[in-house]
This record gives C-alpha cells, sequence and structure tokens, in this order.
C-alpha cells in the first residue's frame, strides 16, 4: 500500500525538491468543489487539465485528465499554498499561455499533441535549471519555513504544476485502483503475497 510519505518522497524525487505545501495537505476532498470558490478561473482549470495530460497522459490507464486532477490541484493550491505560493502559480498559468502565443501564434490547448509534448518538456528544463540556479530544494534535510520566507526565491512555477498533477493524481480514486493496486485496510497481515517483476505498485 502506498503511503503518504512514499508518495511525497516519489514527487520529490521527480521534481527535485520536496512537495511545496505538504506539511498542509492532510486533505480530504468530500465532493466535487466548484472551482468559483477559489482565487482561480475556469480557464485555469482547463489550461491545468491540458498540461497535466502532458505530464500523465491516458494509456492503458487513466491519464491525469480524466481524473480531473486539475481540480483537486487548484483547490489544494487555493487552500494551502501560501499568498506568494499562489501568486506564483496564477502568475505562471499566465505566461505559460504568453510563452505559447509568441512561440506558436496560438494558445496552449489548440496547439497539437507533438507540440504540446515539445513545450512541457521544454518548460520542465527550464523549471529544473532555474530552481538549480536559484539553489532552491527545499529537501527535508534543510527545512523551509513557508511562512516567514519573504526573502527567499520560490520554485519555478511549472515545478508547483507537476507537484500538484502528481498528488491530485496518485491520491485520486481511479488512480488508487486501476493505476496502482488497491487493498482495504483493515485487513488481515500477509507476509507472503505472490509478486512477480513487474506488478503494480500497492496504494
Amino acid at each position: 500500500m502506498m503511503q503518504r510519505r512514499d508518495l511525497l518522497k516519489m514527487i520529490m524525487a521527480t521534481t527535485g525538491m520536496a512537495m511545496v505545501g505538504s506539511d498542509a495537505f492532510g486533505y480530504e476532498m468530500k465532493s466535487q468543489v466548484p472551482i468559483t470558490d477559489t482565487i482561480f478561473k475556469s480557464d485555469d482549470l482547463l489550461l491545468f487539465n491540458e498540461i497535466a495530460d502532458i505530464i500523465l497522459p491516458r494509456t492503458n490507464t487513466p491519464g491525469a485528465k480524466d481524473v480531473n486532477a486539475g481540480l483537486m490541484a487548484l483547490i489544494l493550491a487555493n487552500d494551502c499554498y501560501t499568498l506568494r505560493e499562489r501568486a506564483v502559480l496564477v502568475k505562471g498559468l499566465q505566461s505559460l499561455n504568453e510563452e505559447v502565443e509568441k512561440n506558436y501564434g496560438s494558445p496552449y490547448i489548440l496547439l497539437s499533441s507533438k507540440q504540446k509534448f515539445e513545450f512541457i518538456n521544454q518548460l520542465d528544463v527550464a523549471a529544473k535549471e532555474y530552481n538549480h540556479q536559484q539553489n532552491i530544494y527545499y529537501l527535508s534535510s534543510t527545512p523551509y519555513d513557508r511562512e516567514s520566507s519573504d526573502d527567499k526565491p520560490l520554485p519555478h512555477y511549472f515545478t508547483l504544476i507537476k507537484q500538484l498533477t502528481l498528488f491530485s493524481f496518485f491520491t485520486s480514486q481511479q488512480a488508487a485502483t486501476k493505476v496502482l493496486r488497491y487493498e482495504a485496510v483493515p485487513g488481515k497481515y500477509n507476509g507472503e503475497l505472490p509478486y512477480k517483476k513487474g506488478d503494480r505498485a500497492w496504494f
């Protein structure tokens, strides 16, 4: 069964830093909360899901867009991010579309799948380079005081998008049951479960 700490470790390994806001993410979304109850707009949700679809596309299992990962991601950002972190994400979504318009002459959602993949890959490289140049890691061995660090640089906005996408996807019901292997807890202990190489992880 994948524990929350294992998911956060996976996100840290994937993005190069600990999950921003993880200390506030003891979160359960009881129902589909409308995006209008947040600082984000419906266009932000549409854009976020299109970006998330490139980060975690559908294969023989659901992708991020299939589970509407963008909705939970933006609600988490609205409720759990600091003002500065939210500002980075809001401005980042705007600048992403501006950059796409400049390079492709079209909004992001109208790009071809190939163009989206190309752009997101370039953005991922740029984000890692930016975080490295700013010496931003926020690893567990170097605690980061989010509330009193106004003078410290924040991660690149794409790092926030990527982390929120991964967290929202892997904590969704569909990912837990169709991508990972779900086992209801409590249950009896079995120390000799059959395993063969390539089996999906437990959730």
